[in-house]
């Protein structure tokens, strides 16, 4: 018995460096990019293990539960920690991280998510890029949940471990994922005795066998099956254009925005204000009396279809999550999603105007 996904020709290595390329161009970037085989908190966590050690302060942006993670990380490689959390209904701005810095002039390592999909927020990258390089701090930028949705321009924002995976806005597969990696940031692993070595997590590793090497000789066996599926969803935004992908999804974040607030029934938008707001997830705040992760449970039976979550955590009681993302960011996938939850909204006994939504979507899309 055959099948098509079974007995591949191998993936040699100028198959595999050539998608790492296109990846760099979709990424703005002339920096060195790795493609390791793994979901993107395999980078996540490398990238801060071979940066950060006893000697780092670590300005760590808390947005979303990811940059709690990030924080915890930090920690566990002993470098000192300043925690910036701001409420998960906003973004950090440009100002916070400026006074953070005064406060704490040692700071030489800077991490934040740009886009938390987990809350529905996107974070100003260029704004806080510019202090970050002002202080001379490396940079570390979780754009997991951004690339696809919105700009990633990692050079001219001076990014300088970029991390990306494919299996949001880009519509791709989960089981691969790519970090960016500036000479500075090679340059501090280097003189990291932390940095991890001869391990699944170490960057080194591929710089030393991989990138050193002129990209002639894997470190070991590729992923065939993602990385195939990661160069298919790339050539597929290479063939759209990635502007008018972005165009996509930022029309699915304004048409849910605007067809949750004509819903009515109590719902609201999580993120208080839409500059806030991240394109590849819409949060809503569940009415006053009623828990979210309940709500979603009964749009889910109606329609088991409609990309709409719960919130992670303590916030399942009270956040709702529509992800427009990939191939959900579609008309039809944000009136299916508002239709089902006015739906649940309407069996709770509240008020909704479900053909005001579905008109506001209309007029919203872009």
């Amino acid at each position: 018995m055959t099948h098509p996904f079974l007995d591949l020709a191998p993936l040699g290595a100028d198959h595999f460096a050539a998608i790492e390329d296109r990846v760099a161009r979709l990424l703005s970037t002339e920096q060195d990019v790795v493609i390791m085989q793994g979901e993107a908190l395999l980078p996540l966590e490398g990238a801060i293990r071979a940066t950060a050690g006893p000697g780092t302060t670590a300005l760590n942006v808390i947005t979303g539960p990811y940059g709690q993670t990030f924080g915890d990380w930090l920690r566990d490689c002993g470098a000192t920690v300043v925690d910036l959390a701001v409420p998960f209904h906003t973004a950090v701005t440009a100002e916070q991280i400026r006074q953070a810095f005064a406060e704490h002039p040692e700071i030489d390592f800077v991490s934040l998510v740009h886009a938390e999909a987990a809350t529905g927020n996107t974070n100003p990258v260029a704004e806080i890029g510019e202090v970050a390089r002002a202080h001379g701090a490396l940079f570390y930028l979780d754009a997991v949940a951004s690339i696809g949705a919105e700009p990633v321009l990692t050079d001219a924002w001076g990014v300088d471990l970029c991390v990306i995976g494919a299996q949001k806005a880009m519509g791709g597969p989960a089981g691969v994922s790519a970090v960016s990696v500036s000479e500075r940031a090679w340059a501090r692993m280097a003189a990291n005795p932390r940095a991890p070595r001869r391990s699944y997590l170490s960057l080194l590793d591929w710089k030393e066998r991989w990138i050193d090497g002129g990209r002639k000789a894997l470190p070991h066996a590729p992923a065939q099956l993602e990385m195939l599926a990661l160069e298919a969803c790339v050539e597929r935004i290479e063939a759209a254009g990635l502007d008018a992908v972005m165009a996509r999804h930022a029309s699915a974040a304004a048409a849910t925005r605007a067809g949750a607030v004509a819903l009515g029934g109590g719902l609201e938008p999580y993120v208080y204000e839409a500059r806030d707001a991240a394109p590849v997830a819409t949060t809503l705040r569940a009415p006053s009396g009623v828990v979210a992760s309940e709500l979603v449970a009964k749009a889910l039976t109606s329609d088991p279809a409609v990309p709409v979550a719960a919130g992670g955590g303590a916030l399942a009681k009270e956040m709702i999550r529509v992800n427009h993302y990939g191939s959900d960011a579609t008309p039809g996938a944000v009136r299916a999603s508002l239709a089902a939850l006015g739906g649940a909204l309407s069996e709770q006994g509240l008020r909704v105007d479900v053909e005001g939504a579905l008109r506001a979507v209309e007029e919203a899309w872009r």
